[in-house]
């Protein structure tokens, strides 16, 4: 119950970290990500980088609503289709992060 909790809240705040970038406000990316990114290109930016931070979110609150059900229902098969979705979630969701800062900023460091 406790892990579906951290995962609950730890998603909750990663959609919403998210969904405040996809509107091209992109103040809780690293100052480096600020700097460099122009004042056209931040919309564009700030809505690749929140989708991908939203995918992100929904990996985490679909991966612990699996565990959750595996806990209740004594089925592991939910466990391991939460493991897969968390990492297909973070895989597509990192890429269009990077894809971003690679496309707007010219690399991603």
């Amino acid at each position: 119950m406790m892990s579906f909790l951290i995962c609950l809240f730890l998603g909750a705040l990663l959609i919403v970290l998210g969904a405040i970038n996809t509107t091209g406000n992109i103040s809780s990316l690293h100052s480096y990500h600020r700097r460099r990114v122009s004042e056209e290109d931040r919309k564009p930016f700030g809505r690749l980088v929140g989708i991908g931070t939203i995918l992100c979110g929904a990996g985490v609150l679909l991966m612990g609503t699996a565990t959750f059900l595996a806990e209740k229902t004594q089925i592991s098969a939910f466990s391991i289709v939460g493991a897969v979705l968390l990492i297909v979630c973070f895989v597509v969701g990192l890429g269009l992060n990077f894809y971003a800062m690679i496309k707007y900023n010219g690399g991603i460091f």
